[in-house]
C-alpha cells in the first residue's frame, strides 16, 4: 500500500468513526430524552 493508500484509508476510517460516534451519541440522548419524559408522567 503506497503512503497515499494508507492516508486515504486512515481519512475514511476517522470519518466513519466520528459518524458512528454522532450516531451513537444520538441515540444516547434519545433514551435520556424518552426516560425524563417517562418519568415527568
Amino acid at each position: 500500500m503506497t503512503p497515499q493508500e494508507q492516508e486515504e484509508f486512515t481519512r475514511r476510517r476517522k470519518a466513519r468513526n466520528l459518524v458512528f460516534a454522532l450516531v451513537l451519541f444520538g441515540f444516547v440522548a434519545l433514551f435520556y430524552a424518552i426516560t425524563i419524559v417517562r418519568m415527568g408522567d
